[in-house]
């Protein structure tokens, strides 16, 4: 598979994660009772799935081929870096937000800019990031990023781990549905 298509279908996995996130929200902004291990498990697999496996690959094989291919891309890629930081500061801050006692706000005000932050992201790199990565580089270089992905994902989480996670997503989507994406 070409590694811009396994970004964007691990994109789509996300976003099927910020809907679940969303409906999370918003049973707590009608102050319904929101199961804590589920808000566990979903930050876990934003953690895991979103930042450690999919950020990881970004950062560790495809930003730098990228950078290899044209220096020009320099500033987009410092961009989507800041990105992937600040995406792991509110997930952070989601985390502490809910360690009991729960404080509401700050969870839902975080998960907020989280959603909006990941919605925008993710349209940045199908867009622009992707095409430019399929433009500038050739077979041989997209060959080399894939079997790059496929050796961090053995290294770092492991295939059995990838496929429990979406297995762990499925059944959150089972329970949640998946609303539209509200616009905060």
């Amino acid at each position: 598979m070409n590694p811009t298509q396994e970004l964007e279908a691990e994109h789509n996995a996300i976003l099927a994660a910020l809907r679940i996130l969303n409906a999370l929200v918003q049973q707590m902004l009608a102050e319904t009772a929101v199961p804590p291990d589920d808000v566990a498990e979903l930050l876990g697999f934003l953690k895991e799935f979103a930042d450690k496996c999919h950020h990881g690959k970004e950062e560790g094989a495809l930003f730098p081929a990228l950078l290899k291919a044209d220096d020009n891309l320099r500033e987009p890629v410092l961009i989507m870096l800041a990105e992937h930081a600040e995406g792991r500061r509110l997930v952070r801050a989601m985390e502490a937000a809910f360690v009991p006692p729960v404080r509401r706000e700050e969870f839902v005000s975080a998960a907020k800019d989280y959603i909006r932050l990941l919605q925008a992201h993710i349209e940045k790199e199908n867009r622009f990031l992707f095409q430019t990565t399929n433009r500038l580089l050739t077979g041989p270089e997209l060959e080399a990023i894939a079997d790059e992905f496929e050796a961090f994902e053995k290294k770092v989480i492991g295939h059995e781990r990838h496929e429990q996670l979406h297995r762990l997503l499925e059944t959150l989507k089972a329970k949640y549905g998946q609303p539209t994406l509200t616009c905060f």
